[in-house]
């Protein structure tokens, strides 16, 4: 069968095409501005305990088309996207916008609830490629806070009436966590709205003058003189132990008493404060009615008891709690 030509209309390739009301003819100078697919960014923070961070951008192109000498503006914060059916999400963290031209570095403002970051020097991304770019330079000199939290009891949950199981809350967990924190502040020598991504920390070995990772967490969009806190690990020779001396249960006056111990012990050469983190997690209503030393009430579910141990040392933590209800 031989058809001498196609029908009319019918498109063998997917094609888009514009129907224009001009109001003169001839030719035109026209912009043509899409959202194209395929596009994510993120940012990688390097922090290097006790001497300074950076941040850099990674650009990740796949959107089957190279971009020359362009124009780069990220766009950081949570902004909603509408995915199409069965469609799989980008990874993106927010959007990445392509046009023309240049000026270096980049140069951060408020953009609507967001913050615009604009390169100022134009940028080639070719397709299927990945880059990084420097976000920020250099602050150094940031002080941060070392902490070392130990929490032997699940993390709160949510229950429709109190938790009377006597066995309940016995996890066995001895890792105590190590976290590092900062403020996101002009006077700590940062003060520039963070946009989330992965922050890795590494510290010198003087020995030979190399860096080493020693831990990773994953970031928030922060903004300007906000806390941040890094989750580093858990420590190696600091370890706590947990244990319920005694507990008991009156059903008909509805209440409860659990007695707890909690021991941390310091196998460094060094001194610590390890901060106990105790969640009454039996009910709502709650009251310490003895203590081994004083706490501090972060919520209404958690309790802090700070522990000073000499190096080689071993602390205890005692308390009694009754729940009501």
């Amino acid at each position: 069968m031989r058809l001498p030509d196609l029908p009319g209309g019918l498109i063998t390739r997917p094609t888009l095409v514009w129907d224009i009301n001009a109001s003169r003819a001839g030719n035109h100078a026209s912009r043509v501005s899409y959202q194209t697919g395929g596009m994510a960014w993120w940012t990688d923070y390097n922090l290097t305990y006790q001497d300074g961070t950076d941040a850099w951008v990674s650009i990740v192109n796949k959107s089957g088309a190279g971009y020359s000498d362009a124009r780069l503006k990220l766009v950081a914060g949570d902004v909603n996207r509408v995915q199409q059916p069965g469609r799989v999400p980008a990874a993106a963290m927010a959007r990445a916008s392509i046009e023309a031209e240049a000026a270096p570095g980049f140069e951060e403002k408020e953009f609507f609830e967001y913050h615009l970051y604009s390169l100022g020097r134009p940028v080639t991304l070719p397709d299927n490629s990945t880059q990084q770019l420097e976000l920020f330079p250099v602050a150094r000199g940031v002080p941060c806070e070392k902490t070392l939290v130990y929490q032997g009891t699940p993390g709160f949950r949510g229950y429709g009436g109190p938790v009377t199981d006597r066995n309940y809350g016995q996890t066995g967990n001895r890792k105590v966590d190590v976290f590092l924190s900062f403020k996101n502040g002009k006077e700590q020598n940062l003060g520039q709205p963070l946009p989330a991504g992965r922050i890795r920390v590494s510290k010198l070995d003087t020995a030979d003058q190399m860096l080493e990772f020693i831990g990773e967490d994953s970031l928030d969009h922060t903004p300007r003189n906000e806390n941040v806190l890094i989750r580093m690990g858990s420590a190696f020779d600091v370890v706590g132990e947990r244990r319920q001396v005694n507990f008991s249960i009156d059903s008909a006056r509805k209440t409860m008493t659990e007695e707890i111990e909690v021991k941390v012990r310091n196998q460094k050469k060094e001194a610590v404060t390890v901060m106990v983190r105790e969640q009454l997690y039996r009910w709502s209503n709650w009251n310490i009615t003895s203590k081994s030393q004083d706490y501090r009430k972060d919520d209404a579910r958690t309790v802090m008891f700070p522990v000073k141990l000499a190096a080689g040392a071993e602390g205890v933590v005692r308390y009694s709690v009754t729940y009501t209800w």
